[in-house]
């Protein structure tokens, strides 16, 4: 019996070696096209661009009623936007966590990523990353929508506060109405876009770590909106006992265990924008407090992700 060896054409790669920034692009760029269904199944597009275009619709129409009513006041503000429209924005995190955190740990791939140049913190770092880039496109996109709208009608607003001032014979007839310069909207807008990426970062650090230890989807979309309206019901009965008793300062602390009430808090306290939660802390230590418990959701959701994935890695 003889034995050969074939040579069957492997050969060693000489490249370009392009390094770890290439491949945190990469996971970067893939998670956030996964996050929109892009390069998946037809299905899998349905639920985030079906949500993307109902978040754009209360904008339409609030620019359809200012430029219609000629009434500037009436425009949704842009810090507003996302606490309004919360219960989609809520949605979209549960329907798409569980897709960048839950695929790889259900199909126990996480050690090929990890027998490549990447470490767990990239790993987590990427998307992480993609889902904050992610819901902010979809709150970015109204309030920029907004932003457009307010400045096209700008012109058919001033005239018409105008024409109520005089109808009515003086300045205090136009009911309150107030047309804002170009550079007042300018400056809201780039708040409420502040607003926007801090809503991003903290609800993506909690959709990714609910969905992270419910690999299957199924369960992982049940358990983000469970925590959504469990945490959201108990802060409201906790303030509604809180106002019905007099205690106002209970009410408005007890907006730090919802995340749309703590970033609502933030955007009042440290950035002027106007209030969009029932309740916040009158005290001055409200902003600090809860920009600082942002701080330490953002990194106890890295940290936690982290030593998830390394565990999935390693077993």
């Amino acid at each position: 019996m003889s034995t050969a060896i074939h040579d069957i054409g492997y050969r060693h790669y000489d490249g370009p070696r392009l390094g770890r920034a290439y491949v945190l692009r990469s996971l970067f760029v893939h998670n956030l096209r996964a996050a929109y269904g892009l390069g998946r199944p037809t299905k899998a597009k349905v639920m985030p661009f079906l949500l993307s275009a109902f978040m754009l619709v209360p904008a339409a129409g609030s620019i359809a009623v200012v430029a219609l009513s000629k009434r500037p006041e009436l425009l949704i503000g842009y810090s507003k936007y996302a606490v309004f429209l919360q219960v989609l924005i809520a949605i979209f995190l549960a329907s798409q966590a569980p897709v960048l955190a839950a695929r790889e740990l259900r199909s126990h791939v996480v050690p090929l990523y990890f027998s490549r140049p990447v470490g767990r913190l990239d790993f987590v770092v990427a998307k992480y990353t993609a889902l904050t880039t992610a819901l902010f496109l979809l709150m970015a996109a109204p309030v920029t929508l907004l932003y457009v709208g307010a400045l096209v009608t700008r012109d058919q607003t001033k005239s018409g506060v105008a024409d109520q001032m005089g109808s009515n014979g003086g300045p205090g007839g136009g009911g309150g109405s107030k047309v804002l310069s170009v550079g007042e909207h300018t400056l809201h807008f780039l708040g409420g876009l502040v607003g926007c990426v801090v809503f991003a970062l903290v609800l993506a650090g909690i959709g990714l770590v609910i969905a992270a230890f419910t690999p299957r989807r199924g369960f992982g979309v049940a358990a983000v909106m469970a925590v959504y309206m469990v945490t959201s019901a108990t802060v409201l009965i906790v303030q509604g006992i809180g106002e019905s008793t007099g205690n106002y300062g209970l009410a408005g602390w007890m907006g730090l265990f919802t995340p749309f009430n703590l970033v609502d808090i933030v955007q009042v306290k440290l950035l002027g924008a106007d209030q969009a939660a029932a309740f916040i802390p009158t005290s001055s230590l409200g902003g600090p407090v809860a920009a600082l418990l942002c701080v330490a959701l953002v990194a106890g959701s890295i940290t936690i992700l982290a030593a998830r994935f390394q565990k999935a890695g390693t077993s």
